[in-house]
């Protein structure tokens, strides 16, 4: 595509957490007028929903998004407000004016472009960049039976304050299950952990040194060699799974990441904890029965509360319809490069086992550099 004249080519960019500013910044960059969507009244509206005892994996370091560093007194490790804080930061150096409250219900082809529908009207784009992420539905499982204590998403923990003297099941293994039975078990509530599929698990730090910065080997070496290379390692760091009542996957990190797109759990106390018996781990569920629980070795045990850590659905086919850049359940075939539609762009939906934050940049980047290569635009300045 060419522009015609001093005409400027226009994005329209959904979503303003990391994904959509990223995104939305490197297209201004690249001289592109963008037109920011986010249906919240804020940006990062999704970090500052989540758990208060969240902190990245990732060093500051290797989080920040391009054009802007963390500030160096968030500490090691930048929490929840610090992530918070960043985005707002964000947003205003790059000079980023987000139209809220603004719900996006449709994208569709249009001549010379694409013709995006939301609660404000409607607008065309040259190009149009969906950044809304893997954060989407989130999902409870569809147990049998029936229980009398709440069932809440992990999505909807704040803090220990509500489970005081409670009983709690923990649902799902996965970085914020674990985060989030940690938290509880800290703050002395019964705390029990359920987990029905293998998992991995890797130490926060090896040798002194983050464990997703050891992603440079999957780099130079590829997955399954660097997962061969460093098995022995984490298995003197962290130990097997099974030592936890867990189950093994029988692949390495890299390959659960990059054949399966899960991320292994990061461990910042859980399995201590579980050690020490703080917590207590058992398989998956087979039903609910009034305040029981009956799982899947065949014990019963009453709980006051669910809390489910099962993750989200993304499913953009309300949005898009039946697109070839979608596979058959909805999620992008492609994120962070040229889908089969162009001028469509996803960003920030694949799972990054070196720090999402930091592979959203990424993405945001080569979005840019792709649509200005389109639109014969300059390079970057």
């Amino acid at each position: 595509m060419h522009i015609k004249g001093n005409e400027m080519p226009n994005a329209i960019v959904i979503g303003a957490g990391p994904a959509g500013l990223a995104s939305a910044a490197a297209l201004q960059d690249q001289g592109f007028a963008v037109d920011l969507l986010e249906r919240a009244a804020t940006v990062g509206d999704s970090w500052r929903r989540h758990y208060d005892c969240l902190r990245l994996h990732t060093t500051r370091g290797r989080s920040g998004l391009p054009g802007l560093a963390f500030p160096d007194d968030v500490g090691r490790y930048p929490s929840r407000q610090a992530v918070v804080d960043y985005l707002d930061a964000y947003a205003k150096t790059h000079d980023l004016a987000p139209r809220f409250g603004v719900t996006v219900t449709a994208i569709a082809r249009a001549e010379n472009g694409w013709r995006v529908t939301h609660t404000a009207g409607e607008d065309r784009a040259d190009v149009v960049v969906v950044a809304t992420g893997l954060n989407g539905t989130p999902k409870l499982p569809d147990w049998p039976g029936t229980f009398d204590g709440p069932i809440v998403h992990s999505s909807d923990y704040r803090n220990p304050d509500a489970y005081v003297g409670q009983k709690v099941l923990v649902v799902g293994f996965g970085n914020s299950g674990g985060d989030i039975a940690l938290d509880l078990a800290e703050a002395g509530v019964e705390i029990t952990l359920s987990q029905r599929g293998p998992v991995n698990i890797l130490p926060k730090e090896l040798f002194g040194v983050p464990i997703t910065s050891f992603g440079l080997l999957s780099k130079l070496l590829g997955y399954k060699a660097a997962d061969v290379l460093t098995a022995p390692i984490l298995r003197m760091a962290v130990g097997r799974p099974e030592d936890y009542g867990l189950q093994s996957t029988g692949k390495g990190p890299g390959a659960r990441v990059i054949e399966d797109g899960r991320i292994p759990l990061i461990d910042v106390g859980t399995l201590g904890a579980i050690m020490a018996g703080q917590i207590t781990v058992k398989p998956g569920i087979e039903m609910l029965d009034s305040a029981t629980v009956r799982f899947a070795d065949g014990t019963d045990t009453p709980f006051d509360a669910i809390i489910a850590a099962t993750g989200y659905n993304v499913d953009l086919r309300p949005l898009l319809g039946e697109s070839p850049a979608l596979d058959a359940n909805g999620r992008p075939k492609v994120s962070g490069a040229g889908t089969p539609e162009p001028g469509l762009y996803f960003c920030s939906f694949r799972a990054s086992p070196n720090g999402q934050l930091f592979a959203t940049g990424q993405e945001a980047l080569a979005i840019a550099a792709e649509a200005a290569r389109a639109f014969s635009l300059a390079t970057a300045r």
